[in-house]
């Protein structure tokens, strides 16, 4: 499903058992410099991501200060974030001009230790190619190399190398526990765009042998992915990126079933194993 754009006022976009993908949760904060935001929420792990601006976090008592440095937009540097733990009090304070903040979350019902990801403690992975239109890197936050100190959230971003393309290639889903086959992982989006008119289509493919849906994304699009294959492509002379969220129902491991017709492509796309191989 495609949530056009909107001013969301710092209140969930994706809240908390959302009928559509109730592993997931997903908040966009907007705040100017000194001003700050609190949250809890229930039930779900969380991860403050800043897309621009820098804040300092604290999580009961803990602080965690200067988290993000991008000025312009999210190709303007590396990202950064904060785990806060499930049921955990947390709030962060801008400390620039102004800060755009991401709230990842995911359902979990064990409560865990905060730590930071920092730009060098990134895990980045590259693949595909300008040959096969599927050229990308993907910047995870809490990825693989987070694995033991998380719950169920998969966090990152993802940028289209060059100009137009295909993401999320060969179609996949992840919609029902049937290892080892397959995961149950609710996902949800937020595109981003460069430059800002730049757009993109999303598709939605819910059955096999029956003909799916596209949307039309742009900047600032938000799409929740509950069930069935969602590849999208960015228009040529546009970038696109988006953050992404995974919530997993029984482990955090990521399996993603490649529908069938186009699963060979898994073995002629270069690097698109080691891709798979990091959403642990």
């Amino acid at each position: 499903m495609h949530i056009p754009p909107f001013a969301n006022k710092n209140k969930p976009i994706v809240d908390i058992n959302d009928a559509r993908v109730p592993l997931n949760y997903f908040n966009i904060v907007k705040l100017k410099k000194d001003q700050s935001f609190e949250y809890k929420v229930s039930g779900y792990e969380t991860c403050i991501v800043p897309a621009t601006g820098t804040v300092n976090v604290e999580i009961e008592g803990l602080n965690y200060n200067q988290i993000g440095n991008r000025v312009v937009d999210v190709w303007d540097g590396e990202p950064e974030g904060v785990y806060v733990p499930t049921s955990t009090k947390s709030s962060f304070v801008c400390k620039t001009e102004k800060a755009e903040v991401f709230i990842a979350g995911a359902k979990y019902d064990k409560t865990l230790e905060p730590f930071t990801v920092k730009s060098n403690e990134l895990d980045v992975v590259q693949y595909g190619s300008d040959d096969t239109k599927t050229h990308r890197k993907i910047k995870h936050i809490l990825g693989a190399n987070q694995h033991e100190k998380v719950g169920r959230l998969l966090c990152n971003e993802l940028y289209t190398v060059g100009q137009g393309g295909w993401s999320g290639f060969p179609p996949h889903k992840h919609d029902t526990d049937r290892l080892p086959d397959e995961t149950r992982h609710d996902e949800t989006y937020n595109y981003r765009f460069r430059d800002n008119q730049g757009f993109g289509f999303q598709l939605f493919q819910k059955e096999d042998g029956k003909i799916g849906e596209a949307c039309h994304i742009i900047n600032g699009s938000t799409v929740v992915i509950d069930k069935g294959y969602h590849p999208c492509v960015v228009a040529p002379g546009y970038e696109m990126y988006y953050f992404t969220i995974l919530g997993g129902l029984s482990q955090r491991s990521l399996v993603q079933y490649f529908q069938p017709e186009h699963a060979y492509q898994v073995e002629t796309i270069p690097g698109i194993k080691d891709m798979i191989a990091k959403y642990k």
